[in-house]
Order: structure tokens, then C-alpha cells, then sequence
């Protein structure tokens, strides 16, 4: 099959950017999206052009390094999906593909598709930890969890923190990483002890990145790769609203 593309290209975040179209021969409909524009940089390296440069690295729908707007939709058309997981058997023939970076104020563009997700990392060492004095291991019998509460944190902390929540959002809001990753640590007993804390200050931080407000549209949910439940920001809003009670 063949291809048709409108690639973002943009030199850097201070330069002005621009779709450039580019024509893919001999793709199989069996390709990853990700070995399609592999196939697209050879072709530009062989000419002498810069190949476009985007973020991966397990390609294999673990990391969610590879993030990309594809036709207006986060991560290409299938929900649920990193793009290393998207093949080109989800389009036809001929098709025309828009391929763009997520936007998002947040995140600032470093080159082409390639964007900056470090304020993640702020909110993360904001408080999204648990303080441990280094002694002897304690024996895990002795922290007793029920099943349901270790599922439930397990499946807060399965989030990648790949910002498919935040490029899909109107609002571009990162309630959905943020509460996950809050909802993980106070379900369990370790994390119980900073729970306050811990909401608070990683709340105050994704404020501070810039993120947008939640209002509550749900497609964060839909476009997650993980399946991340919007019922971890109904935890994250119970957990600040006990915090500030507390704290007052």
C-alpha cells in the first residue's frame, strides 16, 4: 500500500513549524506506525534530509514514549492504543495521515514530533513517593492488604505517564496522571502516613506546570493506553478536600 503523509516539522520551539507532505511506497499493511516513519526516515536519509525525529523506545506499548496526534486523534484512530501498537491495517490504501506532535502548553515542543514531558517528572518529586529511612526490609506478611485494595492500587499504578490524558483533554488537564499516581500510594498502608501531604503539594505542582482544570469530559479514560478509570479523580478530589480539612 501506499501513503500519503503530512508530517509536523519544526526546527525547534523558538522556530515556526509546518505540515510537509511526503509519499511512503511499499508499505505493508502489517507495519507498526512506528516502522512506517522508520521506512519514511530512511527514504530522507538517503536524500540528505533530516529524518523526522519522535520519541520511542520499547515499542511495545509499555513506556508510551511515542506519542503522536495522528488525523486530529490522540494516538491514531484506535482507543486504548500507544502508537507503537497502531498498524497500518487501520488504514486504506492511498489514505492521506496528518502526523503531529501532542499539544499542549505544558508540554513544549523540542523538534518535530518530539515534545517535553519533564513537568510529569515535577509532579512526581513533588510528593508522588513514598519517604523510607533505609534500615532492614520489613517482612511484606506484616503489611497485611486485602485483594481488592492491592488491585485497586495496582490498577492506579499501571498509568505510563505517557500524556495521552493531557493531548486529549480540552482543557489540556493532568488530573488523570496526577490522581493515579495519588490514588496508587494512599490506597496502601506505606502510603497512608503522607497521604495529606502528598495530595497537596503534587496538586499545587500540577497547577504550577500549567495543566488546565478538569471538567469532568471523561476522554482522558478513552484515549488511555492503560485504561486509567476517571474514579481515581474522584479519589484525588476526596483526598485534597480531607487534606485541607485537616491542615485547617
Amino acid at each position: 500500500m501506499k501513503v500519503h503523509l503530512k508530517v509536523w516539522r519544526q526546527k525547534d520551539a523558538d522556530s515556526k513549524g509546518s505540515l510537509v507532505d511526503y509519499d511512503v511506497d511499499q508499505v505493508s499493511a502489517h507495519m507498526s506506525f512506528l516502522e512506517m516513519m522508520d521506512t519514511l526516515n530512511e527514504q530522507l536519509i538517503l536524500k540528505g534530509d533530516h529524518p523526522v525525529e519522535f520519541d520511542h523506545d520499547c515499542r511495545e506499548g509499555i513506556c508510551g514514549a511515542c506519542a503522536m496526534t495522528i488525523n486530529g486523534q490522540v494516538n491514531g484512530p484506535v482507543s486504548g492504543l500507544t502508537v507503537c501498537q497502531l498498524h497500518m491495517r487501520e488504514f486504506k490504501d492511498g489514505a492521506t495521515i496528518y502526523v503531529e506532535p501532542f499539544r499542549a502548553t505544558a508540554f513544549p515542543l523540542k523538534r518535530d514530533l518530539k515534545i517535553d514531558r519533564s513537568a510529569f517528572d515535577r509532579i512526581i518529586q513533588s510528593g508522588g513517593f513514598i519517604s523510607v529511612n533505609t534500615c532492614q526490609p520489613v517482612e511484606a506478611n506484616t503489611l497485611l492488604i486485602t485483594h481488592d485494595v492491592a488491585e485497586s492500587a495496582f490498577d492506579s499504578a499501571a498509568c505510563i505517564g505517557c500524556g495521552a490524558c493531557v493531548a486529549t483533554c480540552k482543557n489540556s488537564s493532568a488530573a488523570l496522571f496526577t490522581s493515579a499516581k495519588i490514588a496508587h500510594l494512599a490506597q496502601l498502608p506505606q502510603g497512608k502516613a503522607e497521604a495529606a501531604e502528598r495530595v497537596l503539594k503534587m496538586v499545587a505542582q500540577m497547577d504550577a506546570e500549567g495543566f488546565g482544570h478538569c471538567s469532568n469530559t471523561e476522554a482522558c479514560e478513552v484515549k488511555c493506553p492503560q485504561g486509567i478509570s476517571v474514579l481515581n479523580i474522584a479519589r484525588m478530589n476526596w483526598e485534597y478536600a480531607r487534606a485541607l480539612v485537616k491542615k485547617h
